[in-house]
């Protein structure tokens, strides 16, 4: 393997444990919300979101060996750019919602939704954050393929994934 290409098996190794921080994070917010009255919507699409963004690891470095493609730096370094700041945008939504934060759809009757911080500007700044590190970081070592096929099976599980938010808020919570 080439040193780029360990660099970026290291990056996606990285990725994979902050995925891991998340779902640390998620634990210890669902273990809050439910013993604050939280109620789970959408039970069924979480596994396939799970397998879905576990197969985005495992197809940019599978690809990235497989493919043999070289290193574009033009596109690498702005596709890495991409990512770290969609790892601040991900952070940053955490980060404001606090325990309100996870991977789950749990809900606690009596919480407003969340105005401020970045949604204040949109409904959904996490999926902005999925869809733009599902498509750059498979395109940081020329993962083409993978990102393709992680956009093209996103959509309608992503479509899925706000729909249900959005009726357990307007279910749920005070307005």
């Amino acid at each position: 393997m080439t040193q780029s290409l360990w660099w970026y098996v290291a990056l996606v190794v990285l990725v994979g444990l902050e995925r891991v921080a998340e779902l640390v994070v998620s634990l210890r917010n669902a273990k809050w919300s439910f013993a604050h009255g939280g109620v789970e919507f959408g039970k069924g699409h979480y596994p396939y979101m799970v397998v879905l963004h576990t197969g985005l690891l495992a197809g940019c470095v599978v690809e990235a060996i497989v493919s043999g493609r070289p290193f574009d730096p033009k596109v690498g370094w702005a596709a890495l750019a991409i990512v770290l700041l969609m790892q601040g945008l991900r952070w940053w939504c955490i980060t404001v919602l606090g325990y309100q934060w996870n991977t789950r759809v749990i809900v606690v009757p009596g919480l407003g939704r969340v105005t401020r911080g970045p949604y204040r500007f949109l409904r959904h700044p996490n999926y902005v954050a999925v869809i733009g590190e599902g498509i750059a970081l498979p395109l940081v070592h020329s993962a083409w393929i993978t990102a393709i096929a992680f956009t093209l099976l996103n959509a309608p599980l992503l479509a899925v994934r706000i729909r249900t938010e959005e009726t357990a808020l307007s279910t749920v919570l005070t307005r």
